[in-house]
């Protein structure tokens, strides 16, 4: 398929590529997007739209896994480790299974369809905004929460707070994936290791010491947000957005 896009593809507009089997869709989508300013291609496949991810680099994907030529959720990690573009899945499926096994498989956000064009502009604004990298300073500031990445310290409101080494480990894990959805698995395989993917209490109850540290109202925490059924949402003011 041939991208479809008004926009010149070396302009500096954001470049959001549509992999969608269903025409209706993609024509939504790229109308939605142009009207913002984005630049939009389009794939009906999965075999084309790797091949513009490759071709292009966009800034984002807005990924349907239902393709006609691509099993979801392999395609999905298949597209992650060959782009290392953001990716939002947009699907019809709604369950627990379907969608951790889209984050597991390296997607950053997921929405059922039929959904809200506001919550969707929301979405992808904080998939452009959030980056994946380690900050290369050497700290890292949110709220009034000061982390000294070299010394493994942390300060909130100016005063020294002290963190045990899971508390710090977990810490480290969300500003590395600001925005990004984290599941439990995730967390386990990576703070706890292998052969801990069960055992979700582990994670809330290092994330409920975490907020007491750091959240000024733990009971609604701000930075360190739980998305249900799945994991946790490591939001910063870089990354707030309204779901109203």
């Amino acid at each position: 398929m041939i991208p479809e896009t008004t926009d010149d593809m070396m302009n500096t507009k954001p470049k959001i590529l549509v992999i969608d089997g269903e025409v209706q869709m993609r024509r939504l989508l790229k109308l939605t997007f142009e009207s913002t300013g984005c630049s939009v291609l389009l794939a009906d496949s999965g075999k084309d739209g790797l091949m513009q991810a490759m071709l292009y680099t966009p800034d984002l994907i807005l990924l349907d896994p239902a393709l006609p030529d691509a099993d979801g959720s392999t395609f999905l990690q298949s597209l992650h480790e060959s782009a290392r573009i953001p990716i939002i899945v947009l699907s019809e499926r709604n369950s627990e299974e379907d969608i951790i096994k889209c984050f597991e498989a390296g997607a950053d956000d997921y929405l059922t369809k039929p959904f809200r064009n506001r919550e969707l502009l929301a979405r992808v604004d904080l998939a452009l905004r959030h980056n994946h990298v380690l900050p290369q300073a050497h700290s890292y500031t949110f709220g009034d929460v000061v982390i000294d990445l070299d010394a493994r310290t942390v300060e909130v409101s100016g005063r020294p707070k002290k963190l045990t080494a899971i508390e710090y480990a977990l810490l480290s894990l969300f500003i590395q994936h600001p925005g990004r959805v984290l599941t439990y698995q995730y967390i386990l395989h990576t703070i706890w290791g292998p052969g801990s993917e069960g055992k979700k209490e582990y994670v809330r109850v290092y994330i409920a010491q975490l907020r007491k540290a750091l959240e000024h109202d733990p009971s609604r925490p701000e930075h360190i947000v739980t998305e249900s059924r799945i994991g946790y949402r490591f939001i910063t003011e870089q990354h707030k957005y309204s779901m109203k």
